[in-house]
């Protein structure tokens, strides 16, 4: 088998296509009820706009035009996040592919980032902009590669775009390219590449996709930074605390991304150490160069700006390199890879089955303990019965949970959903007799819903001349729930 994938490194994308179909099929055979980065899609997929909250815009940019294309529905948003990261394995296979020589490290590179939980489970299970940094990441590292080695106006301008669309999928991207960038300059080899008159494309390109959010961010500044800076910062502490608090938990979110990846590798290329320790090439140069310049940033963060939370996932870019850079470190080395190769296709086969498994049991095993996930949530339940009562579709629905209004805009996608959550967003309505208006919330504990609440609800029943509608309270049982085990909502029907 691993003589196949040596001979074929390519047919690891076939892999791994199948694999990513089979994480589609799964998706929809679980309850369609939403985690909160999907509500969150499905909810802003109504509108396009250059900004909508503390998150750059660009995957909420796909989601809306794949939405537009084929309808609202729960295959839409899967269908999305699935293809972003199966094409996130195909670039960093031919990134791979340039700059090894051993096309079986090219296979255990691409099966390396099965080895990062925030890439192959957590990106799968719900996140949505991490995913596209992912995608952006790993064209990024193709662009830049194929620049430094074969450079061409089409390779200039593949870092151009890959640039532009990471700093409008996670502002944090932006530690990659420039990290890239030192690490170039550094190597006099590479410094040339730099120097080139074809890096303007790449100047402009960038500039070109990041600069309508760009002019967004500076009109709504507090908006897109303040939730950022106040889950980066702490509050209260004094500076040396926050210094130590900032380097623990750096060093614990390192572990965290890293420390599966290092320790699978380590146990794949035990024999070799060694002797990859001590080699080098111009690859192993500038990928490490690049992962120390992006580590070094980071404590200067912490160190000078008292940054004391970082979080694994938000080091999913920076730390996107390390398979490659370690399969770099084997290539120079001259490792005999037939051994490590078929470990690794094992590995990475117990690993696919495993996430898969376990992404498809997830709504399943946790009622079994009175452990509830979202997945559980009757939001399906809760949608029939307003349409028995108002005897159809509404002409609006308005809510101020997000999660919420977003199972609410998947469940009746015809039905326009406003938010308090997103003001900005007042979508025309149609309201008549057949056509009422719905207000929906909840506790999120599922517990008794507080009552009605005028500060969210009132400005649209003034707006529209509507009267305070009677509150009704709909008790149902959890989605594969144990006997007795129920979750609360709440709506009240306006009609004009």
């Amino acid at each position: 088998m691993q003589s196949l994938f040596s001979r074929r490194p390519h047919l690891i994308l076939a892999v791994l296509g199948t694999y990513f179909l089979l994480h589609l099929i799964v998706r929809l055979s679980i309850p369609n009820a939403l985690e909160l980065d999907e509500a969150e899609q499905m909810l802003l997929s109504q509108w396009f706009a250059f900004g909508y909250n503390s998150q750059p815009p660009f995957y909420n940019w796909v989601q809306y035009g794949v939405t537009s294309l084929i309808g609202v529905s729960l295959f839409s948003l899967s269908l999305l996040k699935c293809t972003m990261l199966f094409l996130s394995y195909v670039f960093y296979w031919l990134a791979a592919r340039l700059t090894l020589r051993n096309s079986s490290l090219v296979v255990m590179a691409t099966l390396g980032l099965l080895t990062v939980p925030q890439i192959v489970f957590e990106a799968q299970r719900d996140l949505t902009h991490s995913v596209a940094t992912i995608f952006a990441g790993s064209l990024f590292l193709y662009g830049f590669f194929r620049t430094l080695k074969a450079p061409s106006a089409i390779s200039y301008t593949i870092v151009g775009i890959a640039t532009g669309i990471g700093m409008i999928s996670k502002y944090n991207f932006a530690l990659l390219p420039a990290a890239a960038l030192i690490a170039a300059l550094i190597d006099t080899d590479f410094r040339k590449r730099i120097l080139d008159w074809r890096l303007a494309l790449t100047i402009v390109v960038s500039i070109a996709i990041v600069l309508p959010h760009a002019l967004w961010f500076l009109q709504h500044f507090d908006v897109a930074v303040d939730r950022t800076l106040h889950k980066m910062t702490g509050d209260g502490e004094s500076f040396l605390a926050q210094v130590s608090t900032g380097v623990f938990r750096f060093i614990s979110a390192m572990v965290g991304i890293a420390g599966v990846s290092v320790a699978i590798f380590l146990a794949l290329f035990a024999k070799s150490l060694p002797a990859m320790w001590r080699a080098s090439s111009r690859w192993t140069r500038i990928a490490g160069r690049i992962l120390l310049i992006e580590i070094s940033a980071i404590a200067l963060m912490i160190l000078l700006a008292g940054v004391d939370n970082v979080a694994d996932r938000w080091l999913t870019p920076l730390f996107l390199i390390l398979p490659l850079y370690i399969c770099m470190k084997a290539d120079s080395a001259e490792v005999d890879a037939g051994v490590p190769l078929r470990a690794s296709l094992a590995v990475g086969g117990v690993i696919m089955v495993a996430v898969l498994a376990v992404l498809a049991m997830r709504a399943y095993w946790g009622p079994l303990f009175g452990k509830y996930q979202r997945l559980n949530i009757p939001y399906s339940g809760f949608a029939e019965i307003i349409r028995k009562d108002i005897g159809g579709e509404p002409g609006l629905i308005v809510g101020y949970d997000p999660h919420l209004d977003g199972n609410m805009r998947l469940l009746m996608p015809d039905t326009p959903v406003q938010t308090y959550f997103y003001p900005d967003f007042k979508p025309r309505f149609r309201l008549d007799a057949k056509h009422p208006v719905v207000f929906v919330w909840r506790d999120d504990k599922g517990g008794p819903p507080p009552a009605w609440p005028n500060d969210y609800f009132g400005d649209v029943l003034a707006q529209n001349g509507l009267k305070q509608p009677e509150t009704h309270v709909v008790t149902l049982p959890y989605i594969y729930g144990r006997p007795g085990d129920t979750y609360q909502f709440a709506y009240a029907v306006a009609y004009p």
